[in-house]
């Protein structure tokens, strides 16, 4: 039976929750109880360990290691070399019964060699730079980077620098039918006002945290 992934001949899959269109190079390892996405690309040298997570068109590059605790949602990319820590107090010989749970939400970008903590969460459509350390949570739309990282700036779905203008929409209300809305999030007054040069729209409230607007 012809299986609905691509393996690389030098691949060693063993997991058999593998979407279709998925793609194993070589010398990568998936082990049994692993879960991939359908139409992810799993560079040479990767390692996925059971209990990690992947969702659906998740980039991995090359000399990756996913470990137990791990989920990256959708359209995730992860570069080259990035490093996930997934115990706090590590031991030689002992495995705990949980490990703490790491999440990199959906459209969310790690640059090469940048290195999570565990239990951390990146945000939504969030940049990680090169070579951070991320040792606490990051919001939607956040670029960080440096060691510890921290938040710079904000960044579009697109990847572009987003530019707030400070002197428009102090004290507007936030509009409840954008594609934010249903996240659980309280309404808030808009602090700022960005346009992408890909056309999309963002409001940051007076909290700080940035939002698609209607």
């Amino acid at each position: 039976m012809t299986e609905p992934f691509f393996k690389h001949a030098l691949a060693l899959v063993e997991s058999t929750e593998i979407g279709p269109g998925t793609r194993v190079w070589a010398w990568a390892h998936v082990m049994a109880g692993a879960r991939v996405g359908a139409d992810c690309n799993i560079g040479e040298h990767c390692f996925i360990e059971r209990g990690a997570v992947l969702g659906d068109r998740v980039t991995v590059k090359c000399g990756v290691s996913l470990y137990d605790g791990l989920v990256l949602e959708d359209g995730v990319f992860v570069g080259p070399d990035v490093t996930f820590a997934n115990d706090p107090r590590p031991r030689s010989g002992r495995h705990l019964a949980e490990y703490p749970r790491t999440r990199v939400r959906e459209g969310a970008s790690l640059g090469a060699g940048a290195i999570l903590l565990p239990g951390v969460t990146v945000g939504r459509f969030a940049m990680v730079g090169a070579g951070a350390l991320v040792a606490r949570d990051l919001p939607d739309f956040a670029l960080a980077y440096g060691s510890p990282a921290r938040v710079q700036g904000h960044v579009c779905r697109c990847g572009e620098t987003l530019r707030f203008d400070e002197g428009g929409g102090e004290g507007t209300p936030r509009r409840t039918d954008g594609p934010d809305a249903g996240r659980g999030r309280a309404s808030e007054r808009i602090a700022a006002e960005a346009r992408c040069a890909c056309g999309r729209r963002y409001a940051r409230a007076a909290s700080g945290a940035v939002s698609e607007a209607a």
